[in-house]
């Protein structure tokens, strides 16, 4: 049988090419070996305020923009997490099996809790119910970036809890981590994360940018000192990120492009590389906007979730026979 594969990105602010590159593609090639099930997450989302209108637009957004990269709703789930009520039903009984001590390492949690003189409840259990993401399927696979690396250990402990404790019902999810741009760094910090929430624009690049944008803030960008376009992580990380954008949206190798710009200065390599993205987010925006003009996304969204509910269902109705709770007639 083919192995399950889950992911999500969070509806809020607008995807970039991080996502793209990291995320995206790599769901579009899965698709095709596996079974996959591609949510919009707007139930993590909520862990921070969000304002209804812009939650409305970015869930439709993301969706869109799964479908314009190529995620192919005939033979993938695509839907949005809070239509699959299961989701959160599970997160709650994973969270009773989830020790304090165990969320309170979490990185995610002490990074954005950081300098805050209060924070909600569900920015804190937020690793519990992500964990219920991916066991309500029982996953083979769960595309991670490295930061969520941590959370899919907790993931898979909680997995080997249930287990040990209620006998064996749940798959205990493996990471997939392409070795190539699974992170795509900030265009003005290469220590960074590409993230659609740093207030700086000019440090990602958004999905749906203009081409003028798109070559203006690669030029801008943050380049080391010297001249050669060589892949240097340690040494020289803003050009070595620059070059992972480039193999990845051209399908040259590293190699390659080292070659390919040897002997000369930064200029040339940045102007060339805005045209690439242009040359491959100009498609895919095309797409997108003729998805969200179509007027078929709800309906594509509401199909992938009647699938994921007959999953869901199962799994949940597993889970609470093997915990003793009274059967529902």
């Amino acid at each position: 049988m083919a192995k399950k594969v889950l992911s999500g990105i969070q509806p809020s602010g607008s995807l970039t090419l991080g996502n793209y590159i990291g995320a995206i593609k790599n769901f579009v090639k899965l698709q095709n070996e596996h079974e996959c099930f591609f949510m919009v997450v707007d139930l993590h989302a909520i862990t921070v305020a969000q304002d209804p209108a812009a939650l409305r637009e970015n869930s439709e957004s993301v969706a869109a923009l799964y479908l314009a990269a190529g995620i192919d709703p005939k033979i993938s789930n695509v839907y949005m997490q809070s239509h699959v009520p299961q989701h959160a039903e599970l997160g709650w009984i994973l969270t009773t099996l989830t020790a304090m001590g165990e969320l309170e390492r979490m990185t995610q949690f002490k990074d954005k809790s950081s300098g805050k003189d209060s924070v909600g409840a569900g920015l804190f259990v937020y690793p519990s119910l992500m964990a219920a993401d991916i066991l309500i399927y029982n996953a083979d696979l769960v595309p991670v970036g490295e930061d969520q690396k941590q959370h899919l250990e907790l993931t898979r402990d909680l997995a080997g809890r249930f287990n040990h404790r209620f006998g064996d019902f749940f798959t205990v999810p493996e990471p997939y981590i392409p070795e190539v741009g699974a992170r795509i760094m900030s265009l003005d910090d290469a220590s960074k994360k590409m993230s659609k929430s740093n207030p700086n624009a000019g440090s990602y690049i958004a999905l749906l940018d203009t081409p003028d944008i798109i070559r203006k803030k690669i030029s801008r960008a943050t380049t080391d000192s010297g001249r050669e376009v060589v892949f240097d992580p340690a040494n020289k990380p803003e050009i070595s990120n620059l070059m992972s954008i480039y193999a990845e949206c051209s399908g040259m190798s590293l190699q390659q492009i080292a070659d390919k710009y040897e002997g000369q200065m930064y200029g040339g390599f940045k102007k060339d590389l805005g045209e690439v993205l242009v040359a491959t987010l100009e498609p895919l925006q095309q797409r997108y906007h003729e998805i969200r003009s179509s007027g078929t996304l709800s309906d594509i969204l509401a199909e992938g979730a009647e699938r994921a509910r007959n999953v869901a269902s199962q799994t949940l109705a597993g889970v609470k026979e093997r915990m003793g709770f009274l059967p529902y007639r």
